[in-house]
């Protein structure tokens, strides 16, 4: 019997550090990731908590699914860097203590996008960001360098600064047709005897491989 891959395995690819898988990385509370989404960074891919995602003062959360590609220096920007805009000037203050901490309810009540959700099996390209409370959808394509400032649609290809809408991957009743499937929730083993299917199938191919019962 064919044995997937160890979701809980740090590094997937044996001697290539910088590939990492997040799940069993990352501490934050505030920060969830589904099974076998990785990380690429030739540096230290290790810290992407401290690296990769900015300004996360919380209480909002950075919620990414299962099977997502994130290349290197991929970012994403938390509520936490929003600044008073309402005055002349935006420089916060308050954070930098002393008596200037007095007037920490000026930094009450800034703009508050929620949390941030990326959905399953979404390939972000070299050097993309993601600024707050974005939601991008199962099945996307960030291109590489990207600001992504707006919602995503599942199946949606965007790109630049801002990203747009490219194209779609499906059409529409296709893209219906894939997330009733949601191969992503499939048993490991399941997934492991279709893998040929997920890459390179039709999406009748996939309904036809959904396991039944």
């Amino acid at each position: 019997m064919p044995v997937p891959p160890d979701p809980t395995t740090l590094h997937p690819m044996p001697g290539q550090p910088r590939v990492v898988l997040l799940k069993p990385l990352v501490t934050s509370p505030l920060i969830e990731v589904g099974e076998f989404t990785y990380y690429d960074d030739p540096e230290d891919a290790t810290a992407f908590e401290t690296r990769n995602v900015l300004y996360h003062y919380g209480p909002e959360k950075l919620v990414i699914g299962k099977f997502c590609a994130l290349g290197t220096g991929v970012r994403f920007l938390m509520n936490g860097a929003n600044h008073r805009m309402d005055g002349p000037s935006t420089f916060p203050f308050p954070t930098m203590g002393g008596a200037w901490a007095d007037h920490f309810d000026l930094l009450t009540g800034l703009p508050d996008r929620g949390d941030t959700v990326v959905g399953h099996d979404v390939w972000f390209g070299h050097g993309a960001t993601v600024l707050p409370g974005v939601r991008i959808g199962h099945g996307a394509i960030i291109g590489a360098g990207s600001v992504v400032t707006s919602d995503v649609p599942d199946y949606g290809i965007v790109g630049g600064n801002p990203a747009r809408l490219l194209r779609t991957r499906y059409s529409d009743a296709d893209t219906a047709r894939l997330l009733a499937v949601a191969w992503w929730d499939w048993p490991a083993e399941h997934l492991t005897a279709h893998v040929r299917t997920l890459m390179s199938g039709s999406v009748d191919a996939l309904e036809a491989a959904t396991p039944r019962g």
